[in-house]
């Protein structure tokens, strides 16, 4: 199985499924995707991830039937709505004063392992702190490459740049972020 295959090669049917109105079907697609959509949109700032991850999958639902593809270009097509959504409440939020979230961090029950959490919440932090000071086009392009594992041509298409541009942002945004490990020796 490899990084890309979330559905264990059964792609096609969990998409049929979905398509004709099975529930468990559009759970195993809602699974094998919305941690890392939440996680790209946490990283990306929104306001409320949970929630935004909620819309990005009404709209996946909403234009299944419309959806072409393998399971990489299905994947693409997910983030690409995420990152559309993500955009929409950036504009959202330069028309509307901003309200305090709810929660920085969901309510979690007690874990065995208090150790490894707070480490775990720490580099959290870290990696956030990271992405907030690269450029917003360098942020957009790392994030869709390395959570969203989207390829050159499909971060191109979805954020409407060439190859070539996403290449060279990509490879400034990670000279960037080598670069601020370095000088401030931020573990990670």
């Amino acid at each position: 199985m490899t990084h890309r295959d979330r559905f264990d090669g059964e792609f096609d049917v969990v998409l049929a499924g979905a398509r004709a109105g099975s529930p468990a079907a559009f759970e195993r697609i809602f699974t094998a995707l919305a941690p890392a959509v939440q996680g790209y949109l946490r990283l990306q700032g929104a306001f409320e991830p949970e929630d935004l991850t909620s819309d990005v999958f009404v709209a996946v639902l909403r234009n299944l039937q419309t959806f072409e593809g393998d399971e990489a270009g299905f994947r693409s097509w997910v983030f690409t709505i995420a990152y559309r959504r993500m955009i929409d409440e950036r504009r959202r939020a330069q028309r509307r004063p901003a309200a305090a979230p709810l929660e920085d961090v969901p309510h979690m029950p007690a874990a065995d392992d208090v150790e490894h959490d707070v480490q775990q919440s720490l580099g959290t932090a870290q990696v956030r702190a990271l992405c907030d000071r690269l450029s917003p086009d360098q942020r957009d392009v790392l994030l869709l490459r390395l959570l969203g594992r989207m390829t050159v041509t499909e971060v191109a298409e979805a954020l409407g740049k060439s190859p070539g541009a996403v290449k060279a942002l990509q490879r400034r945004g990670l000279l960037a972020i080598s670069q601020m490990i370095e000088r401030e020796g931020v573990p990670l």
